[in-house]
């Protein structure tokens, strides 16, 4: 996949070995019919780093590498697994600002620096099916690493699967190299293993609560809304489907976390750190509503019958998604490059990190304190849902189902942050917890629809053009809050 200035990327499926070389005969490994030998590649690569290691904490390599057909600059970002999406810039002697600007969530104002150098002298085998299209590569690499005048030595074998290929064919390598004595190796990259071999740390240690304690439950969920939170900041940047809304609920997530554990969490050293999350959900909400109402509107407008269809409204509705995209993509990137958002992720790394905030409450068996915590938040959606739903039909009812709608979301998130110490009981309140918040988020969505419906007939009706399908969409609409009125009733929590 190709993207702005020069930059590409693809997804990089490889697994690594150690142990005996040569390497075993692999023609006839499960769909592999032959091999061929392209020829070998000496490669140079110079990775570069914070003092503190913040990319390598993440499993985040940045290098510059010469040799072979990719010369550049290749950032890896880790997906899950075996695999790793790899982002190439041209080669350059200074880091590419588009590059800096996908690890700005984990370097913020850090500087970055070369730390270790690397030299590879790479001999390849190429895994070819009956038809001859490659399928993978094995390639023997013998490394030598160097840093601040120490050097490492090893050899390691890497088996990447090609483009389009189907994964089975790295099991059936692997357990052919298994049978020769080979294992798999105990670094999860090149960079890992020069810096622990080289006597360097590859990442910080964050102190942590006891196992099995209220702070120790607490603190993990929240470092893992937190880790979710800096990785989609790349995706973020690059507009990759779905990131948006995936960092917008880890957001959430982490400041509904702070705001129900509050004592377990010092609230004084929290509640300035969740108004900031705060805002930080709400720049990404402006984009992430849009995607969500423009889908909506698309959906129901699908739903009518050709004949009420009236006027240019597919392309009225298109054209107003894309003038409030551009604008609500101006206002993430924004957010994203301000000072604002890098002070609140040192803040974050210093909370969840190296000085957690806990209270003396905090040593509390996590079983107990979670159900305290869960019934809590169970008790704070059943008020206000009784509330909204004795409340009069109209704005008012509107506004009062859309906090219930935020307190159902927030006790879901206790349910989820409960689970290592309730079990099957955190599931099954959080599953009764999201069909509230499903049910009460669409009625939210309706409302905000039948808002911009209003809008947009009068934009029509200024500009010479029919009315009558916005009327009908509008109607559409309302008959589904009041199904969802209907359906909230039926899943009150008592």
């Amino acid at each position: 996949m190709t993207t702005e200035q020069g930059i590409s990327s693809t997804k990089e499926t490889e697994r690594k070995y150690e142990g005996p070389v040569p390497l075993p005969e692999l023609a006839g490994t499960g769909p592999v019919h032959t091999t061929r030998d392209p020829g070998g590649l000496l490669l140079d690569a110079v990775y570069y780093d914070t003092v503190d290691r913040r990319l390598a904490a993440g499993g985040v390599t940045l290098r510059r590498r010469t040799g072979g057909a990719d010369d550049g600059w290749h950032l890896k970002l880790p997906l899950g697994g075996s695999s790793r999406e790899e982002i190439r810039a041209p080669l350059t002697d200074r880091l590419p600002d588009s590059l800096l600007a996908l690890v700005r969530s984990r370097v913020r104002r850090e500087p970055i620096g070369a730390i270790v150098s690397l030299h590879t002298d790479r001999r390849r085998r190429l895994l070819l099916d009956a038809e001859g299209t490659a399928l993978g590569e094995v390639a023997v690499d013998m490394v030598t690493a160097r840093r601040d005048g120490r050097t490492a030595e090893w050899t390691e074998i890497e088996v990447e699967l090609a483009d389009g290929a189907d994964p089975a064919v790295l099991d059936a390598v692997e357990e052919r190299l298994a049978a020769a004595g080979l294992r798999p190796s105990g670094s999860a990259s090149k960079l890992a293993r020069a810096l622990a071999e080289t006597a360097e740390a590859t990442a910080w240690a964050a102190p942590d609560a006891a196992g099995g304690t209220a702070g120790g439950d607490v603190l993990a969920y929240a470092r893992r809304q937190w880790e979710i939170l800096v990785g989609l900041d790349p995706a973020v940047r690059r507009e990759q489907p779905d990131a948006v809304h995936r960092m917008r609920v880890a957001t959430r997530r982490l400041r509904s976390c702070l705001r129900s554990h509050g004592k377990t969490l010092d609230r004084a050293a929290t509640k300035p750190l969740g108004e900031e999350l705060r805002w930080l959900a709400g720049e990404l909400g402006v984009d992430r509503d849009r995607e969500v109402l423009a889908e909506r509107l698309g959906t129901r407008l699908a739903e009518l019958p050709p004949e009420l269809v009236r006027g240019p409204v597919p392309l009225r509705l298109a054209r107003r998604d894309g003038i409030a995209r551009q604008a609500s993509r101006a206002r993430v990137t924004a957010a994203l490059d301000s000072p604002r958002y890098l002070s609140l992720l040192d803040t974050l790394d210093l909370l969840l990190g190296t000085s957690p905030p806990l209270t003396d409450a905090a040593g509390r068996p996590a079983a107990k304190a979670m159900a305290k915590t869960l019934r809590r938040e169970g008790d704070r959606l059943a008020r206000r849902l009784d509330a909204a739903l004795a409340a009069e039909p109209g704005p008012g009812r509107d506004a009062a189902l859309h906090r219930a709608r935020k307190a159902a979301k927030r006790a879901r998130y206790a349910a989820e942050a409960a689970r290592p110490a309730l079990g099957k009981k955190a599931r099954r309140t959080g599953k009764r917890f999201k069909r509230v918040q499903r049910v009460l988020g669409d009625h939210h969505d309706s409302v905000v629809a039948r808002a911009a419906l209003r809008q947009v007939a009068a934009e029509a009706e200024a500009a010479g053009e029919p009315s009558f399908t916005y009327g009908a969409l509008h109607g559409r609409e309302t008959a589904l809050a009041a199904a969802g009125e209907r359906a909230a009733d039926r899943l009150r929590v008592r």
